[in-house]
């Protein structure tokens, strides 16, 4: 009898996260599936307000007072519904994150190095001076110098780029098979960008990761993932291999987000190409396409196909390649490849080489 097929790593299904305001109540997902496999990256890309943050939130059992609906499989074992106790055996030891701001991450009155260390006290049960020494091989392996010594400093005496690295440092030291990085190089330089970037690809080579990286710069996408999730308005615009998006989107979101960057061949005086408009109000969502009001497509569409966007929400289907989908009821309409853009996305966020 044949074996049955491995699960993927992190298997997301009809996820729905819905928090109760005193407006109402907030669908801040809805119905988002994804997978992410070990060894490969997946970008989640969109606006403020997309979801992408809450998504990664409900992988780690981070939300409090919200109700979480739908499928999450960690290797295979169900996490919707699961105990604290349980999600809090799992973080760190089998699924971990970094978040934006790694100052307000760390506690400023411990040590790098006890913060560390206890994260391994707490899944090994190791000693304090062995833990230790575990926090300080972590820290020269995310390129930390003299690790030994800054162990022994507080969060407060380190860089932005150097914090960051701590921050890798603590998520990793239990050695965990999926990492969350939710917009890990914002606050930092393009120059500490490339640094904490190519630290992220290296240890994902190294471990065999899979990574989810949340970000709003497309030019992180295009650098590390191997596949992408356009988010819009807490739902699923597109998915796709990293090249089949930006050779050519399908999703005429997908496609403001690509045309917004600047282009080689651009004169220096030309604007910008922004999407118009606001993301939707997700107290009150729209009955139809939630980006139909800031559509190029359907502005340009017959008043029949219109009133289709207007009334009708597209769910999303398979387009073209495997595993491929957009939701979008003219999907593919404007797919003319952007080679000038895919190229600056790709070359924004290169840097010199230096050492870490």
């Amino acid at each position: 009898m044949a074996a049955l097929p491995e699960p993927p790593l992190l298997q997301v299904r009809d996820l729905r996260v819905t928090f109760t305001t005193p407006r109402g109540s907030v669908r801040a997902v809805d119905s988002l599936g994804f997978t992410v496999e070990a060894g490969r990256t997946l970008g989640i890309v969109g606006e403020s307000g997309s979801g992408k943050s809450v998504t990664s939130l409900a992988v780690m059992g981070l939300h409090r007072g919200a109700e979480i609906g739908g499928s999450i499989a960690l290797a295979g074992q169900e996490l919707t519904g699961l105990a604290e106790r349980e999600l809090s055996r799992l973080r760190g030891r089998k699924m971990a994150m970094i978040f934006q701001d790694p100052l307000s991450s760390l506690h400023p009155y411990y040590t790098v190095g006890e913060q560390i260390a206890e994260h391994v006290r707490v899944h090994f049960g190791a000693r304090r001076a062995a833990a230790r020494r575990r926090a300080v091989d972590m820290l020269g392996e995310v390129g930390i110098p003299e690790p030994a010594r800054r162990a022994g400093e507080y969060p407060h005496q380190f860089s932005g780029g150097m914090r960051q690295r701590v921050m890798i440092a603590m998520a990793l030291v239990c050695e965990p098979d999926l990492l969350i990085a939710d917009e890990p190089t914002t606050a930092l330089d393009v120059t500490v960008q490339a640094q904490i970037l190519e630290l992220i690809a290296r240890l994902q080579q190294e471990r065999g990761l899979g990574v989810v990286m949340i970000t709003h710069d497309l030019g992180v996408v295009a650098r590390v993932a191997h596949d992408v999730l356009v988010m819009y308005g807490g739902r699923a615009a597109e998915q796709a291999g990293v090249d089949e998006l930006f050779a050519g989107p399908a999703h005429p979101y997908s496609r403001g987000l690509l045309d917004s960057l600047p282009r080689l061949d651009d004169a220096d005086d030309e604007p910008l190409r922004a999407i118009p408009g606001s993301p939707p109000s997700l107290l009150a969502p729209a009955p139809g396409c939630a980006f139909a009001p800031r559509c190029h497509v359907a502005a340009a569409a017959t008043p029949q196909q219109r009133r289709r966007c207007a009334t009708e929400r597209p769910e999303p289907r398979p387009y073209g390649a495997a595993r491929r989908s957009a939701a979008c009821h003219f999907a593919g309409a404007d797919t003319a490849a952007t080679a000038q853009t895919v190229q600056t996305a790709q070359t924004a966020q290169t840097a010199p080489e230096v050492s870490p």
